[in-house]
């Protein structure tokens, strides 16, 4: 009695880790199918611009005297 119920424990186990197997190779077939078809509608663009271009952030006077402020506070302790 007990060798059935071994039996059935080890051919559940294997049928459920065979499962998950193929939805997880499944799944990675169709998200590489969707990256092809993603980049076969819309191409990516090597925007050569975008990348060299220095991002200085513009602030006013009353900002910059409040981060110096803090920033001097915080370097005095």
């Amino acid at each position: 009695m007990d060798n059935n119920f071994v039996t059935d424990a080890l051919t559940l186990t294997i049928f459920g880790m065979g499962f998950v197997f193929v939805f997880l190779a499944l799944m990675v077939v169709v998200t590489n199918i969707m990256s092809l078809l993603v980049v076969k509608i819309q191409p990516v663009t090597n925007d050569a611009s975008a990348l060299d271009s220095d991002p200085i952030i513009e602030i006013d006077e009353k900002t910059r005297a409040i981060i110096e402020a803090a920033i001097k506070m915080h370097t005095q302790r």
